[in-house]
């Protein structure tokens, strides 16, 4: 839990020594190359990390007195990507060595003094108060940065403005991706949820039972809120138009299996015809078969161009405007959801992905 690194500081070597909890993204980090006493390294593989981790979220936005800053949300939001948690001792002289390896392992420091700081020393956040250096930057790896540039001139090409201050998002060196049989699995689950929605609003229900016996392996991969609209005979407009927008989050997951092409842009509803006739001409064991997942770099570029995307429809929303260039708010969102669980945004399962912007 957090409360060891209190432990760690209590009772550490009185020498000329600096104790720096380091919190990492990447899922590599380099050893470090200066002297240091190392007294904890640890990745997601043990147990008692990610209670740590809640743990120091949770100290984070409590010593902000309530207040979310932007700075201290896009710390919280760091922690919760961290992949490594490093605790070592450093000569009072090695600091260049650890600003270096701090910069590779893109971590945040966590100080003797209660402050969190950036790769070069800069407090993010101080120990109390919200006003840390103006200069500190949260750090991202450079294929963050790069990728957010090139989302940003994809936009402007089509007249969408999008803020500087959108930060980037996770990028190869910190990515954990769903697996192949997994994203199978899941779009197999929309699937079934998904025409059942549609044939409810068509008029025209295909029972459930007949779903089961066509795609027995998607229901094994159900959420509890799909077994409970499925298990309804008569679900409200609302769970059915809900259930029935899932096709866009099918069109993302066929496209990340290479069964799709392309994900066009989003000013439009997808090709039903087009998603459904890939499921079931193939079936569930010809799609098995042909398990591939496209390049990371492409995933990552469809989720960063997305999130930007959203974050402009959202704004015409709450400004009772017009999305610029026909973006489709609808389509994005089931898109975001699709895009945050196969990076696993916060770690969470389907029912409780968020799609923050």
């Amino acid at each position: 839990m957090f409360n060891r690194i209190k432990q760690l500081f209590s009772s550490r070597d009185t020498s000329n020594h600096i104790l720096i909890n380091a919190y990492c993204t990447v899922a590599e980090v380099p050893k470090p190359g200066f002297p240091h006493v190392m007294h904890v390294r640890r990745d997601l593989s043990d147990p008692e990390l990610q209670p740590h981790l809640n743990g120091f979220m949770n100290h984070l936005a409590q010593a902000g007195g309530g207040k979310m800053t932007q700075v201290r949300y896009h710390t919280i939001r760091h922690v919760q990507r961290v992949r490594q948690h490093v605790s070592l001792s450093i000569e009072a002289g090695a600091m260049d060595g650890f600003t270096a390896w701090a910069e590779a392992a893109n971590a945040v420091a966590f100080m003797e003094d209660g402050s969190v700081r950036d790769p070069q020393g800069r407090i993010l956040l101080p120990a109390s108060g919200d006003d840390g250096d103006p200069k500190a930057v949260v750090p991202y790896p450079q294929h963050a940065w790069q990728r957010k540039a090139r989302s940003e001139q994809l936009l402007a090409a089509r007249k969408i403005s999008v803020p500087a201050t959108l930060p980037p998002l996770v990028s190869e060196p910190e990515l954990r991706l769903r697996t192949p049989e997994d994203v199978l699995r899941r779009m197999l689950a929309l699937f079934v949820v998904a025409i059942r929605a549609e044939s409810l609003s068509g008029g025209h229900a295909i029972a459930v039972d007949d779903l089961k016996k066509r795609f027995p392996p998607a229901f094994a991969g159900l959420t509890d809120a799909e077994r409970v609209f499925l298990a309804k005979d008569a679900p409200t407009e609302q769970e059915t138009t809900q259930f029935l927008w899932r096709y866009e989050a099918i069109l993302v997951l066929q496209w990340v299996l290479g069964l799709q092409e392309e994900l066009p842009f989003a000013d439009a509803i997808c090709d039903v015809a087009s998603i459904s006739r890939t499921v079931i001409e193939r079936g569930t064991e010809g799609l098995r078969k042909q398990l591939a997942m496209r390049p990371a770099v492409e995933i990552l570029d469809a989720l960063d161009l997305h999130y930007r995307q959203h974050w402009t429809t959202r704004q015409a929303i709450l400004k009772k405007a017009a999305a610029p260039a026909g973006l489709n708010d609808g389509v994005l969102q089931e898109r975001h959801h699709a895009l945050n669980w196969l990076v696993h945004f916060e770690d969470r399962d389907w029912d409780e992905v968020d799609t923050p912007t």
